[in-house]
């Protein structure tokens, strides 16, 4: 056999740890061996293809594949040659994952936006994956990068990915060929030979009982196949045991019935050795979401301590059986490889009812810790803070900035969670809860606009459960969050569509909350695109359904949002008439603040009707108001309109008297106070309004 790779592609040699996704970065401490492979790869880059010999250019980047069964070294075997090749490509290497540890493929939408994000190229939130992939490929049609494609499921995860660019290499990952994509011929990885696996064998157990007895490593060597994941656990078992002899590890491997495959057999030896207690903790690891876990969900899954948990893993570190993550947190991954094998055992020793136990726990403590990680970011007197208080240490963060990076880490995890918590189809009340506190720790901590591609991702996931379960309102729900999102990043036409989607899933739903507040939506979306007449119509039938139900806060809103149409539109009369209507709703639900904003727009609209006088005293009927309110920034911005009211009507020693009051209030920062208060303060955009189903 031939000089070949090291590394198990799910069980790390020697502890290497392939990074995940887009962020890895291969050093190449722990290669050995494959020179004969990494030689022809490196040939066939320059290898002249079908275009090449017919005359043309080649239109696409070349394409290699290394092919081999999960566990072969193949993803050890592509970092390796990205690592030599990295000087030859100045716009950088890129990696992606194709498919979940846990064996689930990753659509290939995820996959361009996070290479998207890779070459910070703005990615616009909702696009559909035809326009990312374009956008794509766009951006590396100017580039000269390494594109490392990880365990791709076929060719149909890779080809929309491949830039149409002859300057740029795909390095794919693959258990098969990639059937479709042509000019691509596989370097097909089989067992190691038996100089590296030795070496490998040494790496993971200690060299000096290998080369005091190399003859029996040999034999261990040949009892597993000379496959690099097993050899990997032989290694770390070995490792753990420093009395045990290599040639009884070797007798025990070669003893085991022949069912299997010699990873299988090597598992079954090093599991069965484990405590009750450890086995089950790693049966149960096989439920983590997308294989990603840290010490909180072995703990959840397991039912013990998180301090337990973590020497747990730390330990399976050692045995080759999870490998860590380079973290700032404590992360582990499940080698892909061993994922089958701990399924089947879950399958076979655990209760149907102890498995889903164990994912309720796993889920609950999921949305526990979003919450804590929410919360940290309210304010120090508010009930969100005071329960936050209440939870167990392990469950709260010391700050916001802990809180935000845990967030950061985690969210490949907790992505995977949502789509853990409704991938058997249903919406129970603990995926509602996960969703929602997801939502609102994402836009807590990164802001709408930031964390919008997670939130589509999220809204569709639950979209999709309703549409297929038929459950109208939580589709109401999730069509007014995503339509939320396309009004947010500009895409009004869209969001319109949703609404009007989600006003009729609401209506056969029979939920009035999210009929009015998708009628209202609608409005404010024809608000958005100027079309004053609509948007007055929608708020109007809003308006009628917030009066039925005696809603009188809400009435008194939409009597201000259709008075602020009004005043776009220049109908100024029925701009008063309404915004009279909204004064007199604030004064009945004794609301003062929003009562003296919507006088500031009374008065703003009467000064635009050319009725300065009235606009004075409005004005100062507001200014009393702000002042009963101990509203300081709506005090000062009225006293700014005062004093432009003022001048224009002659009186300019009154004038600065009412700016000097501004400016005591205020100072340098009273022009951009006074905008903000009084631009439509009684009248929010219909994109301010709470989402529905995150408060479900």
């Amino acid at each position: 056999m031939t000089d070949q790779a090291v590394d198990t592609d799910g069980a790390a040699a020697g502890g290497a740890v392939p990074p995940p996704a887009s962020a890895r970065e291969s050093t190449g401490a722990q290669f050995v061996g494959r020179r004969r492979e990494l030689k022809e790869l490196r040939a066939d880059i320059d290898r002249a293809g079908l275009d090449t010999l017919s005359g043309r250019k080649a239109p696409r980047a070349r394409v290699l594949l290394v092919a081999g069964r999960p566990g072969s070294g193949r993803t050890s075997l592509a970092e390796e040659l990205a690592r030599q090749l990295a000087d030859n490509y100045p716009d950088g290497v890129l990696r992606a994952r194709l498919t979940d540890p846990d064996g689930s493929r990753v659509p290939t939408e995820r996959t361009a936006r996070e290479l998207l994000d890779a070459l910070d190229v703005p990615a616009p939130p909702g696009a559909a994956e035809d326009d990312l992939t374009g956008i794509l490929r766009d951006a590396l049609s100017e580039r000269r990068a390494l594109l490392l494609l990880d365990d791709a499921a076929d060719a149909e995860q890779v080809d929309p990915l491949l830039p149409d660019a002859p300057d740029c290499l795909v390095v794919a990952v693959s258990e098969g060929p990639l059937t479709g994509i042509p000019d691509v011929r596989p370097c097909t990885l089989g067992g190691l030979d038996k100089p590296a696996a030795v070496e490998l064998l040494a790496r993971a157990a200690g060299p000096v009982r290998i080369t005091v007895d190399p003859r029996s490593a040999e034999s261990l060597v040949e009892a597993c196949s000379a496959h690099p994941a097993a050899l990997v656990l032989a290694g770390g078992w070995l490792g753990g045991r420093p009395k045990a002899a290599v040639a009884d590890l070797a007798k025990q491997v070669h003893d085991m019935p022949e069912e299997g495959s010699a990873l299988a057999r090597v598992f079954a030896h090093t599991y069965g050795s484990l405590p009750a207690p450890a086995a089950r903790i790693l049966r149960f690891l096989s439920l983590a979401p997308a294989g990603h876990v840290d010490p909180h969900t072995a703990s959840a899954l397991a039912g013990c301590s998180v301090s337990a948990a973590r020497t747990t893993l730390d330990d399976f570190v050692a045995l080759g059986l999870v490998r860590a993550v380079a973290s700032p947190l404590p992360q582990y991954e499940v080698p892909g490889c061993l994922v089958p094998l701990l399924r089947a055992r879950t399958e076979s020793q655990d209760r149907p009812a102890e498995i889903q136990l164990a994912r309720a726990r796993m889920l609950e403590r999921t949305v526990r810790l979003l919450q804590s990680c929410r919360a940290i970011t309210e304010p120090d007197d508010s009930a969100a803070r005071k329960k936050l208080a209440g939870l167990p240490r392990a469950l709260r963060f010391p700050g916001p900035r802990a809180a935000a990076e845990w967030l950061r880490i985690r969210r490949p995890a907790l992505l995977a969670a949502a789509r853990l918590a409704v991938a058997d189809g249903e919406l129970d009340t603990l995926a509602r809860r996960l969703m929602a506190a997801l939502a609102r720790a994402l836009v807590a901590h990164r802001g709408t606009e930031d964390a919008a591609a997670d939130l589509y991702g999220i809204h569709q996931l639950v979209l999709g459960v309703a549409e297929r379960r038929k459950l109208p309102r939580e589709q109401a729900a999730a069509l007014l969050n995503l339509a939320d999102l396309d009004a947010r990043t500009g895409r009004t036409h869209d969001a319109l569509v949703r609404y009007r989607a989600a006003l009729d899933a609401a209506r056969a739903a029979g939920d009035p909350y999210a009929t009015g507040r998708a009628m209202e939506s609608v409005g404010g979306a024809h608000q958005e695109l100027g079309d004053w007449s609509r948007a007055a119509d929608w708020f109007g039938r809003a308006l009628a359904q917030r009066l039925a139900r005696d809603e009188r806060a809400d009435a008194a809103r939409l009597y201000g949002r259709i008075g602020a149409v009004h005043t776009y539109a220049g109908r100024y009369g029925e701009a008063l008439r309404n915004w009279s209507s909204a004064v007199t709703g604030y004064r009945k639900t004794g609301d003062v603040a929003a009562r003296a904003r919507a006088l500031s727009e009374m008065a703003r609209v009467q000064e635009y009707a050319g009725r300065p006088e009235e606009s004075l005293r409005t004005c100062q009927e507001a200014v009393e108001l702000a002042r009963h309110a101990k509203d300081v920034r709506l005090q000062a911005a009225l006293q700014l309109r005062l004093a432009d009211t003022l001048e224009r009507l002659g009186d300019p020693a009154a004038a600065r008297l009412h700016r000097g009051a501004a400016e005591r209030m205020l100072g340098e920062e009273l022009p951009q106070a006074a905008r903000l208060e009084t631009n439509g303060g009684a009248a929010p955009s219909a994109y301010e309004i709470r989402s529905a189903s995150t408060e479900d």
